[in-house]
């Protein structure tokens, strides 16, 4: 028996060390983030939640490798461009500036930039810089109960990359196509070819040379001329008609999975160096489609078509939310790539430059982009306008013009020259006469024309397609256009997979040993999964994903990371965080667009959303074979019901992990549940920390 002084010592250094470990779960709670000069932090129980050792620290051996961390600016600030600048800044954002006013929608956008998307930027970059872990170490250090957030992000980003990498597949499949002459969509089908839609110029009718290829889906462009090479897709009438497998997809699927899985092979130590091309790639092309754009013939109109300003536009709600959801998506808020990227710089980094700088060049991208579109548009556009004048002259000419001579609607233009006929002189004479013109002529209108395949993929891979193989030497301008998707898609994809990999690393031992592991079963997965889009219908499930799986998860994910810092951790504790970390202390307005405008402004474009959706059954655009035409369709009862079930897959996370963690602290658990790597600036490739001048205020 031990002497009683000795039992009386021994309980206090219980009760002590109880109520130590009370208070230090009561701190976790709402915690500073990290700083500078903060030691290592040796967790007190392993993956299984059971206790580390007997009051010892853990041995280094048994640690898992240092994070990685960048080499140099360069290289952070390529990756960070190349993922919030994507294939959307190419088709989406012009198909929204063109269809909601122009000049008018890039003012919005620009406001809603300034006043949403940037502070919410900024927020995610700080967290990431200052915890130096991923989405889930992240929510995780702010409170246990909030690791659902990072969790919830880890999902929404493994659906994205999912159907994303069969964009890629896309781009690489005409990539492929373009090298060849003529290319294969210049030519028109043969006779009781369906799967496309055949213009005539001016004319609903489709005969003769003069047929115009005009496809009107992205999966219906794929290849349709009449060699036995062709390698049509053969897509569906609608979504519950599965077909077979393509297989020249498939292996542009798996080709776009190999590239990927080559290039987050080591991490960002691989990734980082395929960005010096893939983020850089994409500018030379814009530059050059845009020097090559502009000294087209009817680039003017199409330009000036894209900014003529309609103001009346903000009256409209559907404008508001189609800006703000570009400006969300444009930026890669929610995820968790942002925060994963941020996470391997030093701690002196200015992330408030960084957030303006991404956010400007992102933007400014987006206009270049719209201008090179819209410059090879109009050209397109005036070509086809061109053509069906001379169609609908040529008809008039030809008949019996000597019976009508003193009639007063006969045209004072050359008829007999058809070529020599310009667009407003024939719009104006036939506007003038239409009802007393005896031949059934069309009215050739160039702004029906620029209005014609601008949407979404098809903006891409239809329109401007058509209008390259019109360009001499269209085989290089095509197979340049493609493999700028192709980086595109690339860049974008790297940061959409380093937001699935850099939180589960972070935060478990056994993954973080085996990374390389990780990188290629994810990628496995993902091509299995991914077979889904390779059929023929394949194409209705792109729109499917692309459209409601990752829009609304990832805005409630932004809901949640908002609330969080600005309402649970406090606005002005992470603000005191961020000045111990630049040197300086941001502007007190962050507080409130934190707090109120940025928050406001997500909750109402969640509602939007969802009014959107309850108020009118969803629906896609489907290929018609008998009527060579598109048709809207309601989306079928059981893909709504998998639609509902990945939304909530997608969210679930969330409330398990705030029940999970309460009812652990409950039962005097622990409440993290794995053992985080380390935050320290201890990395493997750690980028030289920035001078006095990077940490002064923007």
């Amino acid at each position: 028996m031990l002497p009683l002084t000795d039992d009386k010592q021994w309980t206090g250094s219980v009760l002590a060390a109880n109520e130590l470990l009370l208070t230090t779960c009561q701190q976790m709670e709402k915690q500073p983030l990290p700083q500078e000069d903060d030691p290592t932090t040796v967790p007190l129980f392993d993956a299984n939640g059971s206790a580390a050792g007997n009051g010892e620290l853990t041995s280094p051996s048994s640690e898992p490798p240092a994070r990685d961390g960048w080499n140099s600016k360069v290289e952070y600030f390529l990756a960070q461009v190349g993922f919030s600048v994507g294939l959307g800044n190419v088709w989406r954002f012009p198909y929204l500036c063109h269809q909601n006013g122009g000049g008018a929608f890039l003012l919005l956008y620009v406001l809603l930039m300034l006043v949403v998307g940037t502070p919410l930027f900024f927020l995610e970059l700080a967290a990431g810089q200052s915890i130096r872990q991923g989405s889930i170490g992240v929510w995780k250090y702010i409170s246990p109960k909030l690791c659902g957030i990072g969790y919830s992000s880890c999902v929404v980003c493994f659906f994205v990359a999912v159907y994303y990498n069969m964009i890629i597949g896309w781009s690489i499949f005409y990539l492929g196509s373009s090298f060849q002459y003529p290319l294969p969509w210049e030519q028109c089908p043969g006779q009781g070819n369906t799967t496309v839609a055949l213009h005539l110029a001016g004319n609903a009718e489709a005969d003769g040379p003069s047929c115009v290829l005009r496809v009107r889906s992205v999966r219906r462009a794929l290849l349709q001329p009449t060699s036995g090479t062709a390698k049509a897709l053969d897509i569906t009438d609608s979504i519950e008609e599965t077909g077979q497998f393509n297989i020249y997809l498939t292996c542009c699927l798996l080709a776009a999975w190999t590239i990927v899985c080559l290039g987050m092979f080591k991490g960002i130590k691989t990734s980082a160096k395929v960005m010096y091309f893939s983020s850089v790639f994409p500018y030379v092309v814009l530059f050059c489609f845009l020097v090559r754009g502009l000294l087209l013939d009817g680039a003017k109109e199409g330009i000036a078509h894209m900014f003529y300003p309609k103001l009346e536009i903000w009256g409209h709600v559907q404008v508001w939310r189609q800006a703000a959801t570009q400006v969300f998506f444009a930026l890669g808020l929610g995820f968790g790539s942002v925060i994963a990227y941020s996470s391997y710089n030093p701690k002196n980094n200015n992330c408030h430059r960084d957030a303006f700088t991404v956010s400007f060049i992102n933007f400014l991208t987006s206009v270049l982009a719209t201008l090179v579109v819209f410059a090879v548009l109009g050209f397109r556009a005036k070509n086809t306008v061109m053509a069906c004048i001379v169609s609908n002259v040529e008809k008039f000419s030809q008949q019996n013009v000597t019976a009508w001579e003193n009639q007063t609607w006969v045209p004072s233009f050359n008829f007999s020259d058809p070529g020599s006929v310009g667009m407003e002189e024939y719009r104006s004479w036939f506007l003038a006469h239409k009802a007393a013109i005896p031949v059934n002529l069309t009215d050739c209108d160039l702004e029906k024309e620029m209005q014609k395949g601008a949407e979404g993929t098809g903006l891409a891979f239809i329109a401007f397609t058509e209008a390259m193989s019109l360009l001499p030497g269209s085989p290089f301008w095509s197979a340049l256009f493609f493999l700028m998707l192709l980086n595109l898609g690339l860049s974008t994809m790297f940061g959409t997979m380093e937001g699935i990999l850099a939180p589960l690393t972070d935060n478990f031992k056994t993954l973080a040993r085996n990374k390389t592991k990780v990188t290629v079963c994810s990628c496995v997965i993902g091509f299995v999964i991914g077979l889904l889009f390779t059929q023929r219908c394949g194409n209705y499930f792109v729109t499917m994903f692309d459209d409601y799986t990752a829009t609304l998860p990832l805005i409630i994910v932004v809901v949640f990371e908002t609330f969080s810092v600005s309402w649970l951790y406090g606005a002005d504790r992470f603000l005191d965080d961020i000045e111990v970390m630049l040197g300086w202390r941001p502007s007190v307005i962050y507080k409130y667009l934190w707090k109120y405008v940025c928050l406001l402004a997500m909750v109402g474009l969640l509602a939007a959303s969802l009014i959107r959706m309850f108020i009118a059954r969803p629906t896609y655009m489907a290929w018609n074979q008998e009527m060579a035409s598109e048709e809207t369709l309601e989306y079928p009862d059981w893909a709504l019901a998998v639609l509902s079930l990945l939304i909530i897959f997608a969210m679930m996370p969330v409330p398990l992990g705030f029940i999970h963690s309460t009812l652990r602290s409950r039962a005097g658990g622990d409440p993290i549940g794995f053992q985080p790597v380390s935050t320290d600036d201890k990395c493997e490739t750690p980028m030289t920390d920035m001078s006095d001048t990077m940490q002064t205020p923007l």
